[in-house]
């Protein structure tokens, strides 16, 4: 903390020396308690939920000069309690979520150096998966040429665990290497995007020889909007190789929602993603994988699918829901009722199983109490089926439900612009 102290002041302190700059530093502090009772997964057998408070700490620094701009934001994540065996260590310890550079080449061009959120259209594939106390950012360098309403975003990333002199495997869950390129267009109420994204993941083969096989996602996403009109599509496919294995997976959905008046919203929509037959014994990838999305946001809240690598290289995915917004003076509140099938078949030994999964039930609230103070929190139940208690294990009669209450503190603590 002292380092930390000594950064703040010495920021501080340079920003008085030199002229037209803008500063800002503000502060986060989100805790949030969960009762998690059939979260992620069916309760077992014999089994009790639990109920711990988890908090994200972040201290943000904003700079500006001329052309020139840095973001430094540090981050501490933590469960209440979960401490070092000695009063003088910090278990958790303070993190760099982002520390990147930009310069602005021309009114049309930048290019941004270090670590930095990828987050495009609904984060389906690169998104900051906020929801998660760490949240997620990369180490890359990007170029960005936008207009009036035009925006060309392309990059990359090369990834070690540290400064090595001989050849290291890098085979934690990071990828090695990884190349985008995303275009977005607003036709009036139209607007219409298309991201490639291209990963590589290194793995060691038979022989012992490091190779990267690399997989490509790619595809459009399209949205429509009106004064009562919301609506969204999306195509991606995936194909390529990892760890020596073809690549051939897709998904899609289509969302549509209809402001009714200014307080109340409707909408339905559905998503598919490729899975895979449990009975098939190719070596073909065919279950789709949303590589870096922001997963809690689709396919229900309880986090059953795709979060956390759950359910991903499986049966895939079927999601139906309606979505029901109601806002009044300072509060928010969401219906979301799910039902979820298989994509795939689903066989045990002896015989094939209904693609019905479960039905999940969201429902969510939230109050504007102040500009930096929010409120909000939720209730879920799954009433899973004898497929997912087959796929997922657990019990499936057992009350699965979840429930959470998290508020989130945002002062600005110092702005300055000279």
């Amino acid at each position: 903390m002292k380092k930390l102290k000594l950064i703040i002041l010495l920021l501080i302190g340079i920003s008085f020396e030199i002229q037209g700059q803008e500063l800002e530093v503000n502060l986060q502090i989100r805790p949030r308690f969960e009762y998690r009772n059939g979260y992620k997964t069916l309760l077992p057998e014999g089994q009790e939920g639990t109920s711990q408070i988890s908090q994200r700490s972040r201290l943000n620094f904003n700079y500006k000069q001329d052309q020139f701009t840095v973001k430094l934001t540090f981050q501490n994540t933590r469960t209440w309690g979960d401490v070092a065996t000695t009063a003088s260590a910090d278990k958790n310890g303070v993190a760099v979520f982002e520390a990147w550079a930009q310069y602005d080449l021309t009114e049309k061009w930048s290019v941004r150096m270090g670590r930095q959120v990828l987050s495009y259209d609904n984060q389906r594939i690169l998104g900051e998966i906020d929801w998660a106390q760490q949240g997620q950012s990369h180490d890359a360098l990007t170029f960005s040429f936008h207009t009036e309403k035009q925006q060309l975003d392309f990059g990359g990333a090369y990834n070690s665990d540290a400064e090595n002199t001989l050849q290291i495997p890098y085979t934690v869950a990071n990828y090695k290497a990884m190349q985008y390129a995303w275009y977005h267009a607003n036709l009036d109420k139209l607007g219409v995007s298309f991201l490639l994204l291209n990963t590589g993941y290194e793995y060691a083969n038979i022989d012992k020889k490091l190779l990267i096989d690399y997989k490509q996602t790619f595809g459009p996403y399209l949205t429509y909007k009106t004064a009562k009109i919301d609506t969204n599509f999306w195509l991606y496919g995936q194909t390529g190789k990892s760890t020596d294995r073809q690549v051939s997976a897709w998904n899609a959905a289509a969302n549509f929602g209809y402001n009714i008046n200014q307080s109340f919203k409707a909408g339905l929509g559905y998503e598919f993603l490729s899975g895979k037959n449990t009975n098939d014994g190719s070596t073909v990838i065919k279950s789709f994988n949303p590589v870096f999305g922001t997963n809690h946001a689709f396919n229900g809240y309880m986090d059953y699918f795709y979060v956390g690598g759950g359910h991903l290289n499986n049966v895939g995915l079927q999601d139906a829901f309606v979505k029901l917004n109601y806002n009044v003076n300072k509060w928010q509140f969401t219906l979301m009722p799910h039902v979820f099938l298989s994509a795939a078949d689903v066989m045990t030994p002896v015989e094939k199983l209904d693609s019905y999964l479960g039905t999940e039930v969201d429902f969510t609230a939230g109050f504007n109490f102040k500009k930096e103070i929010t409120l909000t929190g939720g209730y879920s139940q799954m009433f899973g089926s004898e497929t997912l208690e087959f796929l997922k294990t657990g019990d499936a009669g057992h009350t699965n439900n979840w429930a959470w209450l998290m508020i989130s503190v945002n002062p600005r603590i110092f702005t300055w612009k000279k």
